[in-house]
């Protein structure tokens, strides 16, 4: 007799993680989860000691993803601050579904002091990297410093406009936007 088939620990985490995207923290709930895989529930123990080892491991994936990964990935390809700064903007641009599991994350920050901790390092690991490669071709600290707040407030913040651009597209704006924070002076 053959031993029985589990479901992979990681196809639990990217469905809590759709779950989380789709309905917040309360959405990830074992017996969905279970449903939505097409197993049943008894499998998840395999895995997890219960639901809270399942969320910490979601924001672990959602963290090496979202910020390990992609400084590896900028690192990688060399170059000076500004080359990877826009290959930074352009890694922001792609992430796709991606954002609507940070999204939740930040609204579930909003409720849990836990999570909160946690984005609250995230971030601050997302801003201390692009720190030094904005210092590279800013003026001084300040000018970066400013630069900083507002490629991060980019990321996060255009994804709650609902607001049209004159004309042109998202994608446009965005492209400019982030062409001025690369230029060496705002004109």
């Amino acid at each position: 007799m053959a031993a029985p088939t589990r479901t992979p620990r990681e196809s639990w985490i990217q469905e809590g993680l759709g779950a989380l995207a789709g309905g917040g923290p309360d959405a990830v709930r074992v017996e969905a989860l279970a449903q939505a895989l097409g197993v049943t529930k008894g499998g998840f123990y395999w895995h997890f000691d219960g639901r809270q080892a399942l969320l910490d491991e979601m924001l672990d994936l959602w963290e090496r993803e979202l910020v390990d990964e992609v400084i590896a990935r900028i690192e990688s390809r060399g170059g000076d601050g500004r080359a990877k700064l826009g290959h930074l903007f352009s890694l922001a641009g792609s992430i796709g579904e991606r954002m609507q599991i940070e999204l939740a994350i930040r609204d579930w920050a909003r409720r849990d002091k836990a999570v909160a901790r946690r984005l609250r390092r995230v971030d601050n690991r997302r801003m201390d990297y692009m720190r030094p490669l904005f210092a590279e071709f800013c003026a001084d600290a300040e000018d970066a410093e400013a630069r900083t707040m507002l490629a991060f407030s980019l990321f996060v913040g255009s994804n709650f406009m609902a607001a049209s651009h004159g004309g042109r597209s998202r994608a446009q704006v965005m492209r400019l936007a982030t062409d001025r924070l690369l230029s060496e002076r705002w004109t």
